[in-house]
C-alpha cells in the first residue's frame, strides 16, 4: 500500500494527542501544527541514522519549542531510534520516562539538547552550526558538511536570547543553519497580537538572514523552501504559517490547544476529521514501516561517509577520532606539571585573570578542541592569548569567538559547541554578569556538559567601578546550581590546577572566578599532585593543635595568611586552608573533612561576598566573615577596610570569639 504524506504526518499528531491525553498534561497544539513541516524535513532532507545517533556528520535537529516535546519523541520512535519505545511514549511525563515534559538531552538518544526555557535551543543551534564550520574547515567538506535545523515558536523569538543568538549567526553567515518558525500566532495567553507586532521579515533581514514565508501544511512548498535554504550563503528563517492544533474541529487555531489535553470527546472528533481509525498509541503497520524506511536511509548515508573517511590519510582519521570523537586529553597532566614547576621557581605576583590567561595559552598549544571567546571583554577577562586565532564569517580556521555584548547568547552557544562533538568551549565575562548567563549555565549542568565559564573581576577587589559591577551574591548563586563546579583560585598554581580539573571532568561544567587585582604566590612547597582536586588543602600551619582554622578562597587567601601572621604575633596558633572549590570538598570523606576543618579549633571562613554557602563549615562556635550588603566605589583596599575585611578587624573578631 502506498502511504500518503498526510498519513505520515497524522502518525505524529495522534501519538502526540494520545500521549498528552494519557498524561493529562502537555502541549498537543504545536506537534499537531508542525507535523507536516517535521515530516517533510525527515522524509526528504534530514541526514540522520537511528542506528548510530552519534554519527558526527549527522544533521542536528533541535526542538527549541521544547513544550512540543511529543513531536520529537514521535519522530524518534517512528524512525526507529532504540532510545524510545511505544511504552516510553505511553509513559509521557511520568517518573523515569525518557519522554519527559520537555526534551532532556541524553547522549546517543536522538535528543540533541535540553530545551524548554524558550530561546535556549536557538542559542544551542548557533553553537552547533559554528562547530560544524570549524570542523569542516579543519577536515574538509567531504567529511563534515551537516546542517542544523531548528523548530522555533513565537515564544522563542520573543525571548531576548533569540536576538543575541540570531544576530551573531547572521554576522557569522552560518549558512548551515535553518530555522523553521512555527508562525501560528498563538501563545499561552491567547493571540500573539496581545504582546507582539514585530515585522519578522525586516527583523531577520536586518540580522543578515534569508527570510522565506510558506504555508506550513503544504508538503511541496515546505520541501522547496528547505532546498532553497540549503543552497543559501547565510542562515535562513522559514516562516511557516501553521494552524495550532491542526485537525481539531473546536480547538484548532486557539490557545486552548496550546498547553492542555484536548479531551476524549475532542480527540474523537479529530480522529473522525483526519480519518484516523486506529486506537490510541496504535500506528498502522504500513505507516510505521514507511517511517522506519525513512530512518533506514541514514544507514546508507553513513556507510557512504565512512568510505570517504577510510580514503583519508591516517593523520586526518586519527585527528578526527581521537581529538573530536574521543576528546583526547592524555598530554594535559604533563603540561600542567611543567607549568607549575616553572611558576614555582619564579613565584610571580599575578591577578588570577592573568594566571588563567597563562594557563589558556599553554593548554591551547596541545588541545585544538578548545574554543574560547568573550562577551566583549577579551582584554579584561584575559581570555584571548597569543595562541588565539579569531573566527569570522570568512574563515572558521580559528579557536576564538568574539561574542559581542551577548552574555546569555554566548552561554547558550557554548552549550551548542559542547554538544556537537569533542569541542570544549570556554567563554568569559565579569562575574557580575554571570546573572545574564545563568539560565544557560543551569542547563549545561543539567545536561552534564564540559563547558568552562571564565568570570573575572570576582569581588569588591574590582574597586572603583562600584557596586553595580561588584559581585556579592553571584558566587553563592552559582554554588547553588547542582552539578556545577565553582572554582576560585588564589594564585597561578591553583589556577593551573583548577583548569586541569575542569578539563578532565567529563560530565560537569566549571565556573572559574578570577581576581582583577594582583595576588601573591601562596604555596610554600612544590607538589606535582593537584592540591585543588579535593576542593581544599592546608596552605600554612605550625602545629596540629591550632586554636584557629582560617578558611578562604581566591583573593582572601592572602588576607587569611596575613591574619595568620598577626595571630602568631598575638600568641594564637592558627592554620590557613585554601578552599578553591566547595563542591569538590563536599564530596570528600568525613575523615578528610575533619582533618582540614579541625572541629576542635575555631573555624573562620573569609570571602569577600555573601556568606551563606560558608556557614555549613564553621559549626556552632565558628564564624563566617564576608559581605551582606552591596559594595562601594573606591580603591579596592579602602573598600575591604570599610567593609570590615581587614587584618585588624578580623583578628579582633577572632579574639572576641576565643574569649567566649
Amino acid at each position: 500500500m502506498n502511504v500518503k504524506f498526510n498519513q505520515l504526518s497524522n502518525a505524529i499528531r495522534f501519538l502526540s494527542i494520545d500521549a498528552v491525553q494519557k498524561a493529562n498534561s502537555g502541549h498537543p497544539g504545536m506537534p499537531m501544527g508542525m507535523a507536516d513541516v517535521a515530516t517533510t524535513l525527515f522524509k526528504y532532507h534530514l541526514r540522520f541514522n537511528p542506528k548510530n545517533p552519534a554519527w558526527i556528520n549527522r544533521d542536528r535537529f533541535v526542538l527549541s519549542a521544547g513544550h512540543g516535546s511529543m513531536l520529537l519523541y514521535s519522530l524518534l520512535y517512528l524512525t526507529g531510534y532504540k532510545s524510545i519505545s511505544i511504552s516510553d511514549i505511553k509513559n509521557f511525563r511520568q517518573l523515569n520516562s525518557i519522554c519527559a515534559g520537555h526534551p532532556e538531552y541524553k547522549k546517543n538518544s536522538g535528543i540533541e539538547t535540553t530545551t524548554g526555557p524558550l530561546g535556549q535551543g536557538l542559542g544551542n543551534a548557533v553553537g552547533m552550526a559554528i562547530a560544524e564550520e570549524i570542523l569542516r574547515k579543519k577536515f574538509g567538506s567531504s567529511l563534515i558538511n551537516n546542517k542544523t535545523y531548528v523548530i522555533a515558536s513565537d515564544g522563542d523569538l520573543m525571548e531576548g536570547i533569540s536576538h543575541e543568538a540570531m544576530s551573531l549567526a547572521g554576522h557569522l553567515k552560518l549558512k548551515n543553519l535553518i530555522v523553521f518558525f512555527d508562525n501560528n500566532k498563538i501563545s499561552i495567553d491567547g493571540s500573539t497580537s496581545l504582546s507582539v507586532s514585530d515585522n519578522y521579515k525586516k527583523r531577520f533581514e536586518g540580522y543578515g538572514w534569508n527570510y522565506l514565508e510558506i504555508n506550513g501544511h503544504n508538503e511541496k512548498l515546505i520541501s522547496k523552501a528547505i532546498s532553497k535554504a540549503s543552497k543559501a550563503n547565510k542562515p535562513t528563517l522559514i516562516s511557516c504559517k501553521t494552524v495550532i492544533g491542526f485537525g481539531s474541529p473546536n480547538k484548532s487555531g486557539k490557545a486552548s490547544s496550546h498547553g492542555s489535553p484536548l479531551g476524549e470527546e475532542e480527540i474523537s472528533l479529530v480522529r473522525k476529521k483526519l480519518k484516523w481509525k486506529s486506537k490510541p498509541f496504535e500506528i498502522p503497520r504500513d505507516i510505521l514501516n514507511t517511517w522506519r524506511e525513512i530512518g533506514e536511509k541514514g544507514i546508507k548515508l553513513e556507510e557512504k561517509w565512512s568510505k570517504i573517511l577510510e580514503k583519508k590519510s591516517n593523520n586526518i582519521i586519527s585527528a578526527l577520532k581521537e581529538t573530536y570523537i574521543e576528546s583526547n586529553l592524555k598530554d594535559l597532566e604533563n603540561l600542567i606539571k611543567r607549568e607549575k614547576t616553572k611558576y614555582f621557581e619564579s613565584k610571580p605576583s599575578m591577578a588570577t585573570r592573568q594566571c588563567s590567561s597563562a594557563a589558556i595559552e599553554s593548554i591551547t598549544s596541545i588541545l585544538p578542541q578548545l574554543i574560547g571567546g568573550s562577551a566583549d571583554l577579551s582584554g579584561s577577562n584575559n581570555t584571548k592569548t597569543n595562541n588565539s586565532k579569531v573566527i569570522n564569517s570568512r574563515n572558521f580556521d580559528g579557536n576564538y569567538i568574539h561574542y559581542g555584548v551577548r552574555e546569555h547568547g554566548m552561554a547558550a552557544i557554548m552549550n551548542g559547541l559542547a554538544l556537537y562533538s569533542g569541542i570544549i568551549p570556554y567563554g568569559g565575562t565579569f562575574l557580575i554578569f554571570s546573572d545574564y548567563c545563568k539560565p544557560s549555565i543551569r542547563l549545561a549542568a543539567l545536561m552534564g556538559l564540559k563547558v568552562i565559564y571564565i568570570f573575572s573581576h570576582d569581588s569588591i577587589g574590582l574597586g572603583e567601578d562600584g557596586p553595580t559591577h561588584q559581585p556579592i551574591e553571584q558566587l553563592n548563586g552559582l554554588r547553588a546550581i547542582p552539578n556545577l563546579n565553582v572554582f576560585r583560585p588564589a594564585d597561578i598554581n591553583e589556577t593551573l590546577e583548577c583548569w586541569e580539573i575542569a578539563l578532565k571532568n567529563k560530565n560537569t561544567p566549571s565556573a572559574i572566578a578570577l581576581s582583577r587585582q594582583k595576588l601573591p604566590y601562596i604555596n610554600p612547597t612544590f607538589s606535582e599532585n593537584n592540591k585543588c582536586e579535593k576542593g581544599a588543602y592546608v596552605v600554612k600551619m605550625k602545629s596540629h593543635s591550632s586554636k584557629v582554622t582560617l578558611v578562604a578562597s581566591g583573593s582572601e587567601v592572602e588576607l587569611a595568611l596575613n591574619v595568620f601572621d598577626e595571630l602568631e604575633r598575638n600568641n594564637i596558633e592558627s592554620k590557613v586552608v585554601s578552599m578553591p572549590c566547595q563542591e569538590l570538598f563536599d564530596k570528600q570523606s568525613n575523615e578528610f573533612k575533619k582533618d582540614i576543618l579541625d572541629e576542635n579549633s575555631l573555624v573562620v571562613t573569609i570571602e569577600a561576598g555573601d556568606i551563606s554557602s560558608w556557614k555549613k563549615y564553621v559549626g556552632a562556635k565558628g564564624v563566617s566573615l564576608g559581605i551582606e550588603r552591596f559594595g562601594e566605589s573606591a580603591p579596592y583596599k579602602k573598600i575591604y577596610e570599610h567593609l570590615n575585611l581587614s587584618v585588624e578587624k578580623i583578628v579582633t573578631t577572632i579574639q572576641a570569639r576565643l574569649r567566649k
